[in-house]
């Protein structure tokens, strides 16, 4: 089965709710926050990662693959080489292809399920 999920998130509005650490602890684990913190501009890659987690489910809810799931449980994290992977706790058998890109005013993340 092949699912698609698309999302496109507003950097700023990010930015706005990325203050609020309870909005920090509510979306995204330890390992993402830490992440994005490393940046000059941590609510860049709070953003990218906060769409790519949207397309995420919305391609496991469109491809039947889950009937609902929390963005904490969709884990977006990186590479060595700094390229995006997911990892779906509960879910260890899905594999799930993942791009984001941002730029000044948008993240935007593309995620296929195969």
């Amino acid at each position: 089965m092949i699912s698609v999920g698309t999302d496109i998130t507003s950097i700023q509005r990010i930015k706005k709710l990325s203050i609020n650490d309870r909005f920090l602890d509510k979306i995204y684990t330890f390992n993402e926050i830490e992440y994005c913190n490393k940046y000059s501009n941590p609510h860049v890659h709070f953003s990218g990662k906060y769409a790519a987690k949207e397309a995420v489910k919305k391609a496991l809810l469109s491809g039947l693959i889950a009937k609902n799931i929390s963005l904490k449980k969709i884990e977006i994290l990186n590479k060595s080489d700094k390229s995006p992977y997911v990892v779906i706790h509960g879910l260890n058998s899905i594999t799930c292809k993942l791009s984001i890109s941002h730029d000044t005013d948008y993240a935007i993340a593309f995620a296929l399920i195969v």
